[in-house]
């Protein structure tokens, strides 16, 4: 997996390609752990993601609550979108 970062004023976007398992999640967490409180609205660009298992799914949803809410995930596959309709991450989390 990769992360590529940016962030401008209160807005930081993260996107993010590969597989989001069990051996890459972690890698999140420890991004999402870096944002200071400066940053309010979180985007994940997920254009590249191809796979997300629960352990992803759990960094997601932390992620959500970090940012009380300010997260949108953005340019989701269809397979993707799936896992997260599934999960319930869909009833919560901004996708466009």
């Amino acid at each position: 997996m990769e992360i590529r970062k940016t962030h401008e004023c209160e807005k930081a976007t993260f996107e993010i390609d590969g597989w989001l398992d069990t051996q890459t999640a972690p890698e999140l967490g420890a991004a999402l752990e870096e944002l200071d409180d400066t940053v309010k609205e979180l985007v994940l660009n997920l254009s590249g993601l191809e796979y997300v298992s629960s352990a992803g799914v759990r960094q997601i949803v932390s992620a959500w609550k970090k940012m009380d809410g300010n997260l949108t995930l953005c340019n989701v596959s269809a397979e993707v979108l799936e896992v997260f309709r599934m999960t319930g991450v869909s009833k919560r989390v901004t996708i466009v």
